[in-house]
């Protein structure tokens, strides 16, 4: 029983020195917390790319937007059109090589990343998106 108790006190006190640390190193009240969320944009983003021949090439992914905190996370709710009208241009100028290469996968996530913040820069004075990422990623 009384080993319980003992880790019950150790418990708490590794649990809580965190929150002390973080207090004493604050200026003053004012606490800056990262706060990182996800946004999922919804449904799955699908578009057709540049295919040779008549033959038509899509891509179907699904986009999660990494941000800092709940404001930027609004942003984000609120532009979502913008940003997803983005990544479809994005991957709509994609060759197919670009899109079925898997090192390229990644330009083109990285592109997505810098031209939404951009866009969102000159909508709302800030860049939100500390990262996107392609939790899924599809083609034919």
């Amino acid at each position: 029983m009384w080993k319980r108790a003992l880790l019950c006190v150790l418990y708490l006190s590794f649990a809580s020195s965190p929150l002390l640390a973080e207090e004493e190193s604050g200026q003053g009240t004012e606490k800056i917390k990262n706060d990182y969320q996800y946004f999922q944009l919804e449904p799955d983003i699908i578009t057709n790319y540049i295919k040779p021949g008549k033959r038509i090439g899509f891509v179907r992914i699904t986009v999660e937007l990494m941000v800092k905190s709940k404001s930027n996370y609004a942003v984000i709710n609120e532009h979502e059109p913008l940003i997803r009208d983005k990544i479809i241009s994005i991957l709509g100028q994609q060759t197919e090589a670009i899109v079925k290469s898997v090192t390229e996968r990644d330009g083109i996530r990285q592109r997505c990343l810098d031209e939404v913040n951009e866009l969102l820069y000159v909508e709302t004075g800030k860049k939100p998106l500390e990262d996107l990422l392609f939790t899924k990623y599809l083609y034919q």
